[in-house]
């Protein structure tokens, strides 16, 4: 009997401890740690949602630049702050799943190292060419493609990141042969693609629809399962003709591992709440995103599926970065 109203006092106190702990949370400003140069498209998405987020928590949210390493300088910065939900991680598709199949020395793992808080927004891209590719569909660039393996050129941001990995998805699911033309950025890859020396290239939609808008590339496909509201006539990579093909980026917000479970829910509450908002909707399908909110325990199912695929097509591609 005294054993069963110990453990009963033991229980009530770490309830009370936890309604605690909610409610304190969050005490002092919250940390958006952003591992890539300020005015990129994870900043933008990072400071939509953080007008907004501060207003739900009651705290101010403040921005921390730390670049370097393809995120990897941030993702470490976050991993060793207190777990204790204020200082947390924006991050994208390739610092969460293709970061740990490229590096071969990365000094965090994300399912390990980190909580998952909230998936925000999924990215999609488009398969553009250069105007003087004699192809007005995805179907008509297969067919020249095939007919001049080895011919045709894929320009990227550079090695293993998404504007890689996604043409080399799409050569696997092709059969296509192409040769991978690496640049430092996609500004750079960009100009080649509209100067002729790559004629095909994966990019993400704002700069992708701009471009197209403007004749400077063709738009062949999106990569999306639905078509995108910022390229409305060009179809997906599914309608074209290549069944089961949908590769999206993502953005979602992590903590240190160890953040405990009321103030990670707490933290995956607001953003769902922010995201609810129309006029933060409205601005991030101006961004080319789209409000795609999952939250933590959903995000995590989300993140431990995604690694494998992803690594696969670092393996595929022979990308590699130490």
């Amino acid at each position: 009997m005294k054993l069963l109203r110990t453990c009963i006092t033991l229980a009530a106190g770490l309830a009370l401890s936890a309604a605690v702990h909610a409610q304190a949370f969050p005490s002092k400003p919250v940390r958006i740690v952003v591992g890539f140069p300020a005015g990129g498209p994870l900043d933008q998405h990072a400071r939509l949602l953080s007008d907004k987020l501060q207003t739900v928590l009651g705290q101010p949210v403040v921005m921390d630049y730390k670049a370097g390493a393809g995120g990897t300088v941030g993702a470490q910065e976050v991993m060793r702050a207190p777990p204790d939900g204020h200082t947390i991680m924006l991050a994208n598709t390739g610092v969460m799943v293709i970061n740990p199949a490229l590096y071969s020395r990365l000094p965090y793992a994300t399912l390990k190292d980190f909580v998952p808080v909230a998936r925000t927004a999924m990215q999609p891209l488009a398969l553009l060419v250069n105007p003087s590719v004699p192809a007005k569909n995805l179907q008509e660039f297969m067919a020249y493609a095939k007919s001049r393996p080895g011919q045709v050129n894929f320009g990227s941001a550079g090695n293993g990141g998404i504007s890689h990995l996604v043409p080399e998805m799409f050569k696997t699911a092709t059969g296509l042969f192409m040769v991978h033309i690496p640049y430092r950025g996609s500004a750079p890859a960009f100009t080649d693609l509209m100067g002729g020396q790559v004629q095909f290239m994966a990019e993400s939609i704002p700069q992708a629809a701009s471009y197209h808008k403007q004749g400077k590339v063709r738009a062949l496909a999106v990569t999306s399962k639905e078509r995108n509201p910022a390229l409305p006539e060009v179809p997906t990579v599914i309608e074209s003709g290549i069944k089961g093909f949908e590769v999206v980026g993502f953005y979602g917000f992590l903590a240190p591992a160890g953040t405990p479970k009321d103030v990670v829910n707490k933290l995956s509450d607001a953003f769902g709440q922010v995201l609810q908002m129309p006029d933060v909707r409205n601005r991030m399908v101006s961004q080319g995103a789209d409000p795609a909110f999952l939250g933590a325990d959903d995000f995590a199912k989300f993140l431990a599926a995604e690694m494998p695929r992803w690594a696969d097509a670092v393996k595929k591609s022979g990308a590699k970065m130490d």
